[in-house]
């Protein structure tokens, strides 16, 4: 079976959720980082395709999914359906912890679940992504058909520009959003906040 690309379906969430785990340390796999393995799924995959599938696309191959695209085409309105929708249920399942001191991270997303941090995206990139590719599909250009692929829906949708943010570390990352035709606009001590005009 050769790798194929379509829109979200619900029994493609397990595998987006580990694959969101097998790339979330800059690109590496942060398994040995969280105690839980599902936080990281929880805060950057898991409440799009929940508020809005028609923005979710991945693919598959003979091994289960190896790539996805998510998104929302307004952060604001997202943010304030996480609050409402999300955050509640995951709150109450993980209350607040200390740093346990043995290098996981798992009180860092839960204080975020607590603490979202709000988002102020400029006017002309209100959408945001996020992208995860796992190694034996990358440099056959899945990632660019997947950027391509939820740019067309959200252009269908009026949407004049997408987001999003990249850890500094994760060099091979900005080399490909730029290569896509994203550009840098906010620089962090943790990375790049990077734009793609989508008229």
């Amino acid at each position: 079976m050769t790798a194929t690309l379509r829109p979200f379906h619900p029994s493609d969430l397990p595998g987006m959720y580990r694959l969101c785990l097998l790339t979330g340390a800059a690109g590496q796999d942060a398994t040995p980082l969280y105690r839980d393995p599902d936080l990281l799924g929880h805060l950057y995959c898991g409440p799009y395709p929940a508020a809005d599938p028609g923005l979710t696309f991945v693919v598959v191959d003979a091994q289960g999914v190896a790539g996805y695209v998510v998104a929302t085409a307004d952060t604001a309105a997202f943010d304030a359906w996480c609050e409402r929708e999300w955050w509640p249920t995951l709150r109450a399942q993980h209350p607040p912890v200390p740093d346990p001191r043995d290098g996981t991270e798992d009180h860092v997303l839960v204080g975020r679940i607590h603490r979202p941090e709000p988002s102020a995206p400029p006017a002309d990139a209100p959408a945001h992504l996020h992208i995860d590719l796992l190694p034996r599909l990358q440099g056959q250009g899945w990632g660019r058909r997947l950027i391509e692929t939820l740019s067309d829906a959200l252009r269908a949708r009026g949407v004049p520009g997408v987001q999003l943010g990249v850890d500094g570390r994760n060099t091979r990352a900005v080399a490909f959003y730029e290569h896509v035709g994203f550009r840098r606009t906010t620089s962090y001590p943790w990375g790049h906040r990077m734009t793609l005009d989508l008229h």
